[in-house]
């Protein structure tokens, strides 16, 4: 688990399609090198330019070399569901922030019986961690609003909120079912913390 506050997140997307087609190449023995020369000379991820494509493909390796062999294996034996959830992890994995609201904010919400997570929850917890912490909170106005809409945005993307007619500032917590594999994994693998986040153990 990354151990340093980072506001990196405001740079990325969910991709997911992408990160599933890196961990294929990974996984085929295709080369980092390689992969990246794909990811700029052949724009495999449609980017708008290859400056960011080359920026994409850092995030996305970064996530896909926080893998090892076992959970890339579940992850390409999996159901969708799952593969998303696994992109998440590893995007917990790297970024301490997002890892705290996931644990503080959307296991609080399950140990409680809400059933809904809104953008003032997203809002109160940039708050109380820019109390806490002097390098937050020298944040920008602007760096915070983009990391609550990419927070809402990847709770979404990864399943665990689902939207609500006509509801632009709350979604659905919809909690996984953790496949048995992956959660056997978490388990011999340091990951019971991410366990009882998605599942609100206390």
């Amino acid at each position: 688990m990354a151990n340093v506050y980072s506001a990196g997140l405001m740079s990325q997307s969910f991709w997911f399609l992408e990160f599933k087609r890196v961990v294929a190449a990974v996984n085929e023995g295709v080369s980092s090198e390689d992969i990246k020369k794909k990811c700029i000379d052949e724009n495999w991820f449609g980017a708008v330019n290859s400056y960011r494509a080359k920026r994409m493909y850092g995030y996305i390796i970064n996530r896909v070399n926080s893998m090892d062999k076992k959970l890339i294996d579940i992850f390409l034996s999996s159901d969708v569901s799952t593969q998303k959830l696994i992109n998440l992890i590893c995007i917990m994995k790297l970024d301490r922030l997002f890892f705290e609201f996931i644990y503080e904010v959307y296991r609080d919400k399950l140990i409680l019986g809400c059933d809904e997570i809104s953008t003032s929850d997203i809002a109160s917890f940039f708050i109380s961690k820019a109390n806490q912490n002097d390098d937050i909170s020298a944040w920008k106005e602007s760096t915070i609003k983009h990391l609550k809409s990419t927070y809402m945005n990847f709770l979404t993307e990864s399943g665990l909120v689902s939207e609500i007619n006509g509801n632009k500032s709350a979604k659905q917590i919809t909690p996984p079912l953790l496949d048995t594999n992956l959660e056997s994994f978490l388990s011999d693998n340091n990951g019971t913390a991410i366990i009882n986040a998605f599942t609100g153990v206390n």
